[in-house]
């Protein structure tokens, strides 16, 4: 019995220990679909041939952003769709009261 209880709280230490070392997967931000152009649109200039190209870290820090806003925007569609809902809900129940209402 006491081996038992000390092998399943080695497991139970190995296991958390484990599990608190896992480092976080980088995660590379989608590229951004491109929205088709209208045919009157002037064609854009070319960028500029002396443009420093962006180091790694600037490179992250604008991915994160753009990922803090994309996750921002996603917030914002869903707590728009969040009231929405809400809102018919709330019509759905005040026609349910009306029509369960007698006709006076």
């Amino acid at each position: 019995m006491k081996k038992t209880i000390l092998l399943a709280s080695l497991l139970a230490a190995i296991a958390l220990t484990a599990c608190g070392k896992k480092e976080e997967a980088a995660v590379e931000a989608p590229a951004p679909a491109a929205a088709p152009a209208p045919a009157d649109a002037a064609p854009a200039p070319a960028p500029a041939e002396a443009a420093p190209a962006a180091t790694p870290a600037e490179a992250a820090g604008a991915a994160a952003d753009a990922a803090k806003d994309a996750a921002g925007a996603t917030v914002d569609a869903a707590k728009e769709a969040a009231d929405k809902a809400a809102e018919a809900a709330k019509a759905a129940t005040d026609a349910a009261k009306e029509a369960v209402k007698p006709a006076q």
